[in-house]
């Protein structure tokens, strides 16, 4: 594992012991927390070529969490792979926000894996969703990750492009939409720019396209009280707030991340 370590780090990592860590669990399939016990002579031969092989794809910057196929979130192990967005702790802050009120109704707009919609079906057992998708691989993802988590029963995955297959009304309406500027995509870590979808991480232009058609349209898919929640990048909070008050919106707040970084809208209250 120091070699593994080193050659990790070489390539540009960051921490590269415990990506070595947690791909040699992953090999060997044994909890993370036993890795320690393995001495290298108790390495069997099948395991020491997983392992390469592991490390060898880390090294060119794919995610862990695409090696080892699954990521956790909010206390819950989600499948993932190169086909959706890897959840990440940040968009916990919208689970917060959406979980401080009652909801029996939810939509996720540009669902991926399914982790905010499950996540809140999950927590919320008399709740009932939609979630939505463009991308066909990303519904059969949140699919599996709904029966994964046993609320397959109260959700409907739906390929469409934002609203357009989307009918009835929404107590709660949540979105992790692409935000990055099209600009902004040479600056990001080669396990984002050459390793997850695209166009979940981008609209190509100025990342602000997606709350504009949110903004424009969710009003006319809320209840009388429903709120729209929706994550954003941390430059982006005033431009956003800027979006939905211009659609009429009457209550807008921007909340920030556990490192006090603007990250969620939150609106209500349309006209």
């Amino acid at each position: 594992m120091v070699a593994a370590t080193a050659r990790l780090r070489a390539a540009g990592v960051p921490d590269p012991a415990r990506d070595a860590r947690i791909l040699l669990a992953h090999a060997a399939r044994v909890d993370a927390a036993r890795v320690t016990l393995i001495a290298p002579e108790d390495i069997a031969p099948e395991i020491a070529e997983r392992y390469e092989q592991l490390i060898a794809l880390r090294a060119i910057r794919v995610p862990v969490s695409q090696l080892i196929g699954e990521r956790e979130f909010y206390g819950r192990r989600f499948k993932i792979s190169r086909e959706v967005l890897d959840p990440r702790p940040e968009t916990e802050t919208l689970i917060e926000a959406a979980l401080a009120e009652d909801f029996e109704r939810v939509l996720d707009l540009g669902t991926g894996s399914g982790c905010i919609l499950v996540t809140l079906l999950a927590e919320r057992p008399q709740a009932r969703g939609v979630g939505v998708d463009v991308s066909e691989a990303a519904c059969l993802q949140a699919s599996a990750n709904a029966v994964l988590h046993e609320v397959a029963g109260r959700v409907a995955i739906l390929q469409s492009d934002w609203f357009d297959a989307v009918e009835g009304r929404y107590d709660l309406i949540v979105s992790n939409p692409p935000y990055l500027a099209a600009e902004e995509m040479d600056e990001v870590a080669p396990e984002l720019r050459d390793h997850e979808p695209r166009r979940a991480l981008t609209d190509g232009r100025d990342g602000l396209s997606a709350y504009r058609v949110i903004a424009r349209e969710a009003q006319a898919h809320l209840t009388p009280a429903g709120r729209v929640i929706a994550e954003f990048g941390w430059r982006q909070g005033a431009e956003v707030a800027r979006i939905f008050r211009e659609e009429g919106w009457a209550q807008v707040a921007i909340l920030p991340d556990l490192d006090g970084r603007d990250r969620v809208v939150c609106a209500s209250s349309p006209s």
